[in-house]
């Protein structure tokens, strides 16, 4: 049993390591310019630093403090009852809307000749000091917050101490903020960490709402890590390692000021306050419903739009000629690349429940809590020195290194929710550890395991550094393209390949979901 085991374990550690090792020799060529101090000197004397610092700051903070404040005013409202189930269940759809459609599509409504200037004649301030971005982040992050939430609020004692609060006569809203806040809070502690990782090295989305000029830290430092000058591209260097110095001072400003409230949360005082919030967090969390299909419609106005001019509230006509023109090669680059990685990771990440042990699963989730920027330069080194970049199989490998530790979240839950009572009744039939793996374990875990490749499929879609850089610029996806032809392109293919992006992992979410029904109706009691 124990070689069976390890056998698996090996198997797993093989798979990961091919992926995540690599990144070791590559982190080190990129650290080492990082030595010189006229590097960094020329990094601080730059013109464009100061400003590019506060964007950052303030659209990482926005991003953060707005995700997090609009999940717990919408938990408040909501949690427990059929509103918050029905709502959970929306989740995944609208986790599954990329952040590059997203954004192209908020940047139609809110830019300066979008759709609400034309409508309201007021000009929104969409990348000034960053406030568009880190909305559009707060929206987005908003929802992951939630369904990360919703996988640690699904405990009867946080019901049961909430119905021993409401009869000691505390209000709907009170009894939530002292009762479910308090313990929900540190259990958010990774997921935001998340937040904050993405928000701060963030630049497919950045480009698009901006700010320009100057950009945010992790555009700049993508821009001069592309500079020819091998000066400009170690202060591009720096100033990743920068975004990591940031990453770090957030992380503990955020844990000091956790200790600071602790002690002043879910203190009963005696004071009682009979507040309700569950019509303002029901038209909230609607109201993000809203803002996420009115991108989605915006979008497929302007794919459709024969011509649209300033200051028309819609277009003069219909047709389905920027359809015709649209380059769909860049959507079957973007699907074979997606259809690979994702059954990959999902293997992967199951030889790893396997065989290894949960302690080491946080070896998995660094990419999410690393910026991604410095991650995806290494790679890039790493293919450099192997002559492998700008191939099929390197931008695959790229795409695992993040496709991998969302497959595990989707997985690891349903991993532990397994019987051991199963596999204990299968091994004294004679069943050896690998028969129990994928005659039993596998089969019960069909449903997470088709979750697990759908969320692996999205997210390679939603791959923009990894892909330039592994691909040397050869390959060109729909996020890639999109991206592009955001700065000035034609803005009909810039929605039409947005909504390609939005269409991809919508018909991969139907697709498993169809397919767990159909198991589900001839295989009765699978998860």
């Amino acid at each position: 049993m124990n070689q069976k085991i390890t056998l698996a374990g090996v198997l797993a550690a093989l798979a990961v390591g091919v992926v995540f090792l690599p990144l070791l020799p590559g982190m080190a060529l990129i650290a080492s310019p990082l030595r010189e101090g006229e590097i960094w000197l020329k990094v601080l004397q730059d013109g464009q630093f100061p400003l590019a610092l506060q964007s950052t700051v303030v659209s990482a903070l926005i991003s953060v403090c707005g995700a997090l404040a609009l999940t717990v005013l919408i938990i408040c409202g909501l949690w427990p009852g059929p509103r918050w189930q029905s709502y959970v269940r929306r989740l995944p759809l609208l986790l599954a809307f990329p952040h590059v459609a997203f954004a192209s599509g908020l940047l139609f409504m809110f830019s300066a000749n979008g759709w609400l200037s034309r409508l309201l004649h007021v000009a929104f301030p969409v990348d000034g000091a960053s406030l568009g971005l880190g909305l559009m982040l707060a929206f987005k992050e908003a929802w992951f917050l939630l369904w990360f939430a919703s996988t640690q609020l699904s405990r009867s004692e946080l019901e049961q101490q909430l119905i021993v609060s409401r009869s000691m006569g505390y209000g709907p809203l009170h009894s939530r903020l002292l009762v479910i806040i308090p313990q929900l809070l540190p259990r958010l502690g990774w997921a935001l960490v998340a937040v904050m990782t993405y928000s701060l090295s963030v630049v497919d989305v950045a480009i698009i709402l901006g700010p320009d000029n100057p950009p945010t830290l992790a555009v700049l430092a993508w821009q001069w890590m592309n500079d020819g000058d091998p000066q400009r591209q170690a202060m591009g260097m720096a100033l990743s390692a920068l975004l990591v110095v940031l990453l770090a001072g957030s992380g503990t400003g955020g844990w000091l000021l956790w200790q600071g409230l602790r002690r002043r949360l879910g203190m009963f005082s005696g004071r009682r306050r009979q507040t309700d919030a569950r019509l303002f967090s029901s038209a909230l969390a609607s109201g993000l419903t809203v803002i996420v299909m009115a991108a989605g419609a915006i979008l497929l106005c302007w794919s459709l739009a024969e011509s649209w001019f300033y200051p028309s509230l819609l277009p003069e006509a219909f047709s389905f000629s920027g359809w015709e023109l649209a380059r769909y090669d860049r959507l079957l680059t973007t699907l074979w690349l997606a259809l690979a990685s994702g059954p990959i990771a999902a293997l992967s990440v199951l030889l790893w429940l396997e065989g290894i042990p949960r302690r080491f699963d946080v070896l998995l989730l660094l990419p999410l809590f690393l910026p991604a920027l410095p991650l995806a330069a290494g790679q890039y080194q790493v293919l450099l020195r192997l002559a492998q970049e700008g191939t099929w199989p390197a931008v695959v490998w790229s795409h695992l290194l993040w496709v991998i530790p969302y497959a595990l979240l989707v997985l690891r839950p349903a991993w532990q929710q397994l019987d051991p009572r199963h596999a204990i009744a299968a091994r004294t039939l004679g069943r050896s550890g690998w028969q129990v793996l994928w005659t039993i374990k596998t089969p019960l875990l069909l449903r997470p395991l088709l979750g697990a490749l759908a969320v692996g499929f999205s997210v390679s879609v939603a791959q923009y550094l990894p892909t330039l850089y592994a691909g040397a610029g050869r390959f060109a996806t729909v996020t890639t393209e999109a991206v592009a032809l955001s700065s000035g392109g034609d803005p009909q293919q810039m929605a039409i390949q947005a909504l390609l992006q939005v269409m991809l992992p919508a018909g991969m979410f139907i697709f498993t979901l169809q397919a767990a029904r159909l198991a589900g109706h001839y295989r009765q009691g699978l998860r």
